[in-house]
């Protein structure tokens, strides 16, 4: 990230990234801790000023747009057997993203976690089971 960042600095087919996903689970005390780091981190430097919703909101598509270009002309099936260097880097800006997501939540203050969950639930409201298993269409229930 350039300017006021926020961070610092095998091979991954599809039976990794497989057992990555099954195993890789997001605790609420890991995430809270990382949440107060985020926040410890741009206090410290009396980011305050600079760190408005919009300023976040731009970095994170930044972000956004830099881990997307890991992927851009990749084929489906490359995109998910990127070499060990490759992931590492897919890992940095996935981490910028969260870390500028965290700070944009914590200056609108909204709780990231019960958001997530009331949009989880909203989703499966919207697409049950039974009619968006195996289908990529948005034929939502409303």
């Amino acid at each position: 990230m350039s300017g006021a960042s926020l961070s610092g600095g095998s091979e991954a087919g599809p039976p990794r990234a497989q057992a990555d996903a099954a195993s890789a689970t997001v605790s609420t005390d890991r995430l809270r801790a990382l949440d107060e780091a985020v926040r410890r981190f741009a206090d410290e430097r009396d980011w305050g000023p600079f760190h408005t919703p919009k300023n976040l909101a731009s970095a994170l598509i930044v972000e956004a747009a830099e881990l997307l270009e890991h992927f851009q002309w990749l084929t489906p099936e490359q995109s998910a057997a990127l070499a060990p260097a490759a992931r590492d880097e897919v890992a940095r800006e996935m981490a910028d993203v969260l870390i500028y997501l965290l700070r944009l939540a914590q200056v609108q203050g909204i709780d990231l976690l019960a958001a997530a969950e009331a949009k989880l639930a909203d989703n499966a409201r919207r697409y049950p089971v039974e009619t968006a298993r195996g289908s990529s269409a948005k034929s939502m229930v409303r």
